[in-house]
């Protein structure tokens, strides 16, 4: 089971799930993904359950946790390695982004923060001390991807690009914007156009692998979720988007054969920590 650890800056390193009913949430991706999960006490965070696969106390998923704001939507949030907080959030607010929650050291393992670039989307920042938050990936049911459905692609690669240091190019042939730490893709950007919901928000979004795309989507629908974009062939395999029963976005991604060797390749080498 590949686990990634000791990422660079500007690599997506954790999805956490904002919702308001957390016991509901467990038991929506336990059932479509077979997660389990565990609660940690955190000394900033208060209770955080941790989702795990097939057992309790196995490597991590994904983080959950209650709605820190009443007036926030049900999201789930991406958090990217940073190997400077404090100047990763200069930047940010340099850049046109704002601060939701500033930084807040979580114990002996690291310190994160919470935000939103110029069009409102949502993402942290996680600087680890002993804690590298690495998670279980490349396998079914765990996350494999991250993109962002923005409306302003321009001003998103700008932003990004400033603040993560990413080198960015036009994927024509398939319509989006790869996002680049050297030569490795690390996430994309993808302009919401007409085929997606009307007035959706720019929001990152996960992709989790999943075995069978079409199955997948329709137990996700019978266990309460809205498919908006239902199971179509991309260039990386076959692919649904959803909403959970609370209503964050997901998407769900059979990857080809030839798009998982070079997810596995890519993403399971060690890297120093920048």
């Amino acid at each position: 089971m590949p686990e990634v650890d000791h990422r660079p800056q500007g690599m997506p390193i954790w999805g956490e799930l904002d919702t308001p009913d957390v016991e509901q949430a467990k038991a929506f991706y336990g059932r479509l993904f077979g997660w389990c999960s565990y609660a940690m006490t955190l000394d900033t965070l208060g209770e955080y359950e941790i989702f795990t696969r097939e057992v309790p106390l196995g490597p991590g998923i994904a983080g959950v946790q209650p709605l820190s704001e009443r007036a926030s939507p049900p999201s789930w949030i991406c958090y990217f390695r940073t190997t400077d907080l404090a100047a990763s959030i200069a930047a940010i607010n340099a850049s046109g982004g704002e601060e939701l929650v500033g930084m807040r050291q979580v114990g002996l393992l690291g310190q994160h923060g919470l935000f939103t670039d110029p069009e409102g989307a949502r993402f942290g920042l996680w600087e680890p001390f002993e804690h590298q938050h690495s998670a279980l990936i490349d396998e079914p049911s765990t996350m494999c991807w991250m993109e962002l459905a923005c409306h302003d692609p321009r001003q998103a690669r700008r932003f990004y690009e400033l603040v993560f240091g990413w080198r960015t190019v036009d994927n024509d042939d398939e319509g989006f914007i790869d996002a680049k730490i050297g030569t490795r893709s690390v996430a994309s950007m993808v302009e919401i156009g007409e085929r997606w919901p009307p007035r959706w928000r720019s929001q990152w979004v996960p992709y989790f692998e999943v075995a069978d795309c079409d199955s997948s989507t329709t137990l996700a629908a019978d266990l309460g979720a809205h498919v908006h974009i239902p199971p179509a062939n991309i260039a990386s395999g076959r692919f649904a988007l959803i909403t959970d029963p609370a209503g964050a976005r997901l998407a769900l991604l059979a990857p080809d054969r030839r798009y998982r060797r070079l997810w596995q390749r890519d993403h399971t080498k060690p890297h120093p920590t920048v």
